[in-house]
């Protein structure tokens, strides 16, 4: 009698087995596995998209700021050993004889602008993350046209990501 009632008792039991408790947590574990992966490599391809990003920006911004000032320009020097041995100097003279320059200078891969109206000199950060190797920054002279090539190298170790921008400027007659 007492077995009947105890069979009755645990017939109207109802609950998870203990296989299923591990197949369930097994399933979870994937999935939860597969999540954190993904995530690893979304924040991976948006530390490289950044890093593209701000390497591309700053190349741009050095080849805006060098292509303006040597359209203007009368005298180029530098060309020959720029980043590494000299700075590249732009000079131009107005229409009613002010003298400007336009120095550039690349010091810890910091490009600077060092500018001057004949009265006042400013010195302005144009990029930073430029690359001084001279393989992938350099400025040719030639033909009556300037050749820029900037390189902004962004990144550690082996994510560096590297951008180099070229630009062919057509200097003024008679440079």
């Amino acid at each position: 009698m007492i077995s009947r009632e105890l069979k009755a008792f645990h017939k109207n039991r109802v609950g998870f087995t203990l296989i299923e408790m591990l197949a369930t947590l097994a399933i979870t574990g994937i999935i939860g596995m597969g999540v954190s992966v993904a995530i690893g490599q979304v924040i991976n391809q948006t530390t490289r998209n950044n890093d593209y990003t701000t390497a591309s920006r700053n190349a741009l911004n050095a080849l805006h700021w060098m292509s303006r000032d040597a359209l203007m320009a009368q005298t180029i020097n530098g060309t020959a050993g720029f980043p590494l041995t000299q700075n590249l100097s732009l000079k131009w003279q107005e229409w009613d004889n002010s003298v400007y320059t336009a120095n550039y200078t690349l010091t810890n891969g910091q490009l600077r602008r060092i500018y001057s109206d004949g009265v006042n000199v400013t010195t302005t950060l144009v990029a930073e993350n430029i690359n001084s190797n001279e393989n992938l920054t350099h400025c040719v002279s030639g033909n009556n046209t300037l050749t820029i090539t900037i390189t902004s190298s962004v990144g550690e170790g082996a994510k560096v990501v590297n951008v180099t921008e070229e630009r062919e400027i057509s200097c003024r007659p008679g440079l």
